[in-house]
């Protein structure tokens, strides 16, 4: 079906990051770490090691970051993170729902809460806002780089295991069941698809316009969230903008 394109707001988030970069790696680091740690280096054989490695292909990470850190996980580093999740509200009562991944369970909540209220949100109680967010595959083809038209993409996407299918006209977007994630990025590339991006995230199963007065807040608030090394994903419930 079609659909107002979360790909377009990732691509628009993406583009004001470029500055960051550094910081995005040091973070992908961390999760290429952790995956290669607890489910060992070949990401044939660890599902998890593979998608957080198509991410960092997906950022441009160089291989020799990538390579290292699985390298560090091979190794005897003592290292360890700790994943611990954050939920609040944002100013104009937007939900939203934080994921890290900390070696310092202290800094990272006395950060969170810093940034929370410093640009007019609230942290919340666990379980305050998770409710309000489903965990599911996604996928991105951009159209660019295929010749299939929407009727041939839903019927792949379809075989393939995919729940649902949206499209804008700068890209196929699919939806799965998380644990159908792997088969239908798999299926799809077999069927010769690049993706443009493979991953788990958060879908609100609503979303909440921002108030026009609170939007430079809102955007502020996000900002600090994923500015702090701890941090690897911030979810939010707010509308999409056209």
């Amino acid at each position: 079906m079609s659909g107002h394109s979360k790909w377009h707001n990732i691509q628009g988030r993406k583009n004001a990051q470029d500055a960051k970069r550094g910081k995005i790696f040091q973070k992908l680091s961390r999760e290429i770490y952790m995956a290669a740690k607890n489910g060992g280096p070949d990401p044939s054989g660890n599902p998890n090691l593979r998608m957080v490695m198509d991410k960092a292909h997906a950022n441009n990470m160089p291989k020799s970051n990538i390579d290292r850190a699985i390298k560090k996980a091979e190794g005897n580093s003592d290292e360890h993170y700790d994943e611990i999740t954050y939920e609040g509200y944002a100013p104009g009562g937007v939900a939203i729902f934080v994921e890290a991944l900390t070696d310092n369970k202290n800094r990272t909540a006395s950060a969170v809460r810093v940034a929370f209220t410093r640009n007019g949100g609230s942290l919340g109680a666990t379980g305050s806002v998770a409710y309000m967010f489903n965990r599911r595959g996604y996928i991105v083809i951009d159209r660019s780089t295929t010749d299939a038209d929407e009727d041939q993409m839903l019927l792949d996407v379809m075989d393939a295991g995919g729940d649902d299918l949206q499209t804008s006209d700068d890209a196929y977007e699919i939806y799965t069941d998380p644990k159908q994630f792997a088969q239908v990025r798999d299926a799809l590339e077999k069927d010769g698809y690049k993706l443009a991006n493979a991953e788990l995230t958060m879908i609100p199963a609503n979303t909440t316009p921002v108030p026009d007065d609170k939007k430079e807040q809102f955007d502020h608030l996000v900002d600090a969230l994923e500015d702090d090394e701890d941090v690897q994903n911030v979810y939010t419930a707010a509308a999409e903008e056209d």
